[in-house]
């Protein structure tokens, strides 16, 4: 039993990871920059292709909350569900991927800053530039939100083990000196 509580201390948020190994971090790299890719090619795939059919439906939206209630006053669940659900998703593996990718980026606030400012590009370009479609902040903070669920759930430990900082000299556990 005294061993069983010894791993559970020594694997507590005080004890610093060993580093993967250089190739194994290189291909975990890869692989996420790939899959980002992939990604930004759906995002873009999704949301900037014109849609001439739902021109007459479209509508800008600048008042956070205005299509949330549009989408759960639909008569069918179903379209909510999808509306919403779907913007969400879309933003699942920005919070995943991005950390990994860009290890500077590790930490809820950057993260969200960072999500927002790119799904606010998108909807700037939808808004703009894309027949059928219109800038919907509502659609910005659901892609954020997915982005931060993304990044709770698996980006922050996929970002730790891909880029662990090891031991520093024998200095591990200590404070650094304080200045006077």
């Amino acid at each position: 039993m005294a061993g069983a509580a010894s791993r559970l201390r020594t694997a507590g948020p005080g004890r610093e990871r060993r580093p993967l190994p250089l190739p194994v971090r290189l291909l975990a790299m890869l692989c996420a920059f790939a899959f980002m890719v992939a990604f930004a090619v759906v995002l873009a795939r999704l949301t900037l292709q014109p849609s001439p059919a739902s021109e007459a439906l479209t509508h800008t939206n600048l008042h956070p909350g205005r299509s949330l209630k549009a989408y759960l006053d639909q008569p069918e669940l179903r379209d909510a569900v999808r509306q919403v659900g779907g913007n969400i998703l879309l933003g699942v593996p920005f919070g995943v991927l991005v950390p990994v990718v860009a290890p500077r980026t590790r930490g809820i606030l950057r993260l969200l800053l960072l999500t927002a400012v790119v799904m606010l590009l998108v909807e700037f370009a939808q808004g703009a530039l894309v027949t059928g479609r219109a800038f919907d902040i509502d659609d910005v903070i659901l892609n954020t939100t997915g982005a931060l669920i993304g990044y709770l759930l698996l980006g922050r430990r996929m970002s730790r083990a891909v880029h662990a900082r090891g031991p520093r000299g024998g200095r591990a556990g200590k404070k650094p000196a304080q200045r006077t």
